[in-house]
């Protein structure tokens, strides 16, 4: 069972908050978050910004002008750390021009002991690195790099411990990331995150609902639960709650909202979850279920857990319970081993699922995971497979997309589009992308919209009243 940080640890960080703000208190200092990766880690870094402001600093609108930048990376892909090798690189003029600034890279690649090296070596303009679970000492990180000057590379600990009470500093004021738990036990073999992140540690119910009830209280209209699988949510909590207990007691809370989860896993996609969908009238529009391959020979080198007959029925109970549900997915192209028949057992789930939309990646070897030493396929095959399957899919969307036509949406209201002031860019409850025209801005609010055009990527339509 994970553990809370103690009361008396979260004191003695309020006080390094405290002596930071002393510190710099009137002098007009800036601090600016780069964010990279998944929606986890956006939610991270608005706990980094909300840390930031208590300290004292204000928000940068750029780069250019903070005193303290901290870069929150990613380490799923390779091209994830290469791009955020390559932003901190270009922190050092920066550093030379100013020497006083302070910088720091946090996140899943500076949870990985080499990259935590190959900063501290490498990198000697870097102040500090943290992992991902001791979020809440970044006071005492920020105060020991303004008192001492000293660099300091931290890694996590053995046993990572769940801080509460960390402040948010909301990007949006109607869309919120609630995160129900940390870490993963899955350990599929193409990926980094259980070593990057640790074990599952799930967030106990009552502070999750006190959350979700203070953020429909403010007027949040959407709420994504987080985590790698947030269908075992509670699996390591003494009263054993699960995902369907947690979105009941999320139902009975007053308000106009819906809830996204992100994202669930097939192996625990039990059918009190999906009971627990069809009863909620606030989730049932749209549900993401990552597949990653449609061979069961593959699905087994990933080490899934679970077969495309297990995978199919959990979308037939879900289609069943309602039948205009947005699908989504995820689909690795190009998996070590994966032969041809294999890659068309894959077009011919896709064709028979027909999917909304799929979030498809070329597969890119993770050092530290099992398959980075598999044989790997030849990359021109991987790409020319890839198109391929972005043809067929392009394809199924545009004909999806193409039965909304005439319909009439609940959408929730972005903004404004760029480039035209009349234009608003929505998302209908199942997700889907929605443009219309309208004299009035209707930011954060829902408004039904007729859809009136149709293309791959995009929905167009008129406001009904």
């Amino acid at each position: 069972m994970a553990s809370l940080v103690s009361k008396e640890e979260m004191l003695k960080q309020e006080k390094y908050i405290a002596t930071v703000n002393s510190l710099i208190k009137g002098q007009g200092k800036k601090a600016f978050v780069y964010t990279l990766g998944c929606q986890q880690n956006e939610a991270d870094s608005e706990r980094i910004m909300a840390l930031l402001l208590k300290m004292g600093y204000e928000k940068a609108q750029d780069e250019k002008e903070a005193d303290i930048l901290i870069v929150n990376t990613c380490a799923i892909r390779d091209h994830a750390e290469k791009r955020a090798l390559s932003i901190i690189g270009r922190f050092k003029h920066y550093k030379v021009a100013r020497p006083d600034i302070v910088i720091g890279v946090c996140g899943c690649m500076t949870a990985q002991k080499h990259r935590a090296d190959h900063l501290k070596h490498s990198y000697h303009y870097v102040d500090f690195t943290f992992g991902t679970s001791m979020l809440h000492r970044l006071g005492e990180f920020v105060l020991s790099a303004l008192n001492k000057g000293k660099r300091a590379f931290y890694l996590d600990e053995a046993t990572p411990e769940i801080a509460e009470g960390i402040p948010h500093e909301r990007e949006s004021t109607y869309r919120a990331w609630v995160s129900i738990m940390y870490g993963c036990n899955n350990f599929c073999t193409y990926c980094i995150v259980p070593y990057v992140r640790g074990r599952e540690r799930s967030r106990k119910m009552c502070d999750i609902l006190a959350e979700i009830k203070d953020l429909v209280k403010r007027g949040y209209r959407e709420i994504t639960l987080l985590g790698q699988n947030v269908n075992s949510y509670g699996k390591d909590l003494e009263d054993k709650p699960t995902i369907a207990n947690l979105l009941n007691e999320i139902n009975k809370i007053e308000g106009d909202f819906i809830i996204h989860l992100m994202t669930s896993h097939p192996k625990d996609a039990s059918k009190e979850m999906i009971e627990a969908i069809k009863s909620s009238k606030r989730t049932k529009s749209h549900f993401h279920l990552p597949l990653q391959s449609g061979s069961d020979d593959i699905l087994t080198k990933m080490n899934r857990h679970y077969d495309i007959e297990r995978y199919l029925g959990i979308i037939e109970r879900l289609r069943e319970n309602n039948p205009d549900i947005v699908l989504t997915t995820d689909i690795i192209v190009g998996f070590p081993g994966e032969t041809e028949e294999d890659f068309q057992k894959t077009l011919d789930i896709i064709k028979k699922v027909e999917f909304d939309t799929i979030y498809s990646f070329i597969y890119s070897p993770r050092q530290g995971t099992p398959a980075y030493s598999m044989e790997q396929i030849p990359e021109e095959i991987k790409h020319e497979r890839y198109e391929r399957f972005c043809q067929v899919q392009n394809e199924i969307a545009n004909k999806l997309n193409q039965k909304m036509l005439n319909k009439v949406y609940r959408v929730l209201v972005d903004g404004k589009s760029k480039g035209n002031e009349k234009m608003y860019t929505s998302r209908t409850e199942g997700n889907k992308i929605v443009h219309f025209e309208s004299d009035t801005d209707y930011t954060g609010k829902f408004v039904n919209v007729k859809i009136t055009r149709a293309d791959t990527f995009n929905l167009f339509g008129e406001i009904i009243n």
